[in-house]
């Protein structure tokens, strides 16, 4: 398996120095404006790259495991239309409907749907049954936009997708789900080129981003993957516990909810961009952008060990969901009084955040 994936790591590579020279050619860069700092035009390779290298991999592996040719052919289409919306900026609707479509054809080809969320609130298990279906389609349309958002400053996508997609293979390997860790690993290691190059460590002239084809992509993988081990046909109780997948997926999960509520309130759209995302709030506290990286990313980790901690330990699901809602509300009550919380970290320790740039 080993020797496996340092293939796919070499693929990656491989295709991602192919398709830099693609994107360049046919336009399919990144410019500057308001929103984006970077500088010169930077090649919307990444995405794409990744795509093509799981891909092949996994149509390979099509014979043995039917619903690896859905999963290949959604990432594929999926792509497609996130390069798409790098090119020609789409609109919302068209995005939202496509991937509404996307996640239909998955529930229709795998029966892959959300039919319980287990004793979440601690009154008993809690079976969805016809509303699973619409339910699994907000859950892929919010995985997949999710992703796209935390998609801000260089090896965060990657970093982040890296963290739960490890953090899947690792609770595959323990349940005994060789597929789930499989693909996971695929995943993990086929982003790896991409993250090296974004973060110029190939030097700046390689630098990639992942564009919309790569986040749309890399969202819809987990929100799949996570149903595939959360999800068995009619019962919970032989797989992942449905609770554990929003920790996993923590840091993209409250980011989105986070902002959509904040731009809600103000009367703007919830798509619309801005720069008020944590990334950009670590930044503007003076943080550099390696170190809002490894904050985030850290952070993440560790949310994803205590939603495996509490997988592993068996801690009731009432007492893990309970603990993430709390976790939400001081989440978004810091990000909300930003400002009042910068001022308290200077006058107690002495330091000096810049509390200029962020609004309450």
């Amino acid at each position: 398996m080993f020797v496996e994936l340092c293939f796919v790591t070499f693929f990656s590579f491989t295709t991602l120095f192919l398709m830099r020279k693609v994107a360049k050619r046919t336009g399919l860069v990144d410019v500057p404006c308001e929103r984006k700092v970077h500088q010169g035009s930077i090649p919307l390779a990444g995405g794409i790259s990744v795509c093509v290298s799981v891909s092949y991999f996994l149509l390979s592996r099509a014979d043995s495991f039917p619903n690896l040719t859905v999963l290949s052919v959604s990432l594929i289409l999926l792509t497609t239309l996130g390069a798409l919306d790098d090119k020609y900026d789409l609109s919302v609707k068209v995005r939202i409907a496509f991937q509404a479509c996307i996640a239909a054809a998955m529930i229709y080809f795998t029966q892959y749907q959300i039919f319980s969320l287990g004793n979440l609130f601690g009154f008993g298990g809690i079976e969805l049954g016809a509303i699973g279906t619409i339910m699994t389609v907000v859950a892929v349309i919010a995985a997949i936009n999710a992703f796209n958002m935390v998609d801000g400053i260089d090896g965060l996508l990657g970093g982040l997708s890296i963290v739960t997609f490890a953090s899947l293979a690792l609770l595959g390997f323990v349940y005994g789900d060789r597929l789930t860790t499989a693909i996971s690993l695929i995943f993990v290691f086929a982003i790896i080129p991409y993250v090296l190059m974004n973060l110029g460590l190939l030097g700046r002239e390689r630098k990639v981003f992942m564009g919309d084809a790569g986040s749309m992509m890399i969202g819809f993988a987990v929100v799949w993957l996570l149903l595939s081990v959360s999800q068995t046909a009619g019962t919970a109780s032989e797989s992942v516990r449905p609770v554990t997948a929003i920790w996993l997926i923590a840091i993209p999960l409250m980011d989105m909810t986070a902002i959509m509520i904040r731009r809600i309130r103000r009367g703007d759209s919830p798509f619309k961009p801005d720069r008020e995302h944590l990334h950009h709030i670590f930044q503007k506290l003076g943080f550099t952008s390696i170190q809002t990286l490894a904050v985030i990313v850290a952070i993440s980790a560790i949310l994803a060990l205590i939603g495996i901690g509490g997988e592993l330990l068996n801690i009731p699901e009432y007492v893990m969901f309970y603990a993430f809602v709390l976790l939400f509300i001081g989440y978004h009550q810091v990000l909300s009084k930003i400002s009042a919380v910068s001022l308290f970290i200077n006058n107690t320790f002495g330091t000096q955040l810049n509390v200029e740039n962020v609004k309450a």
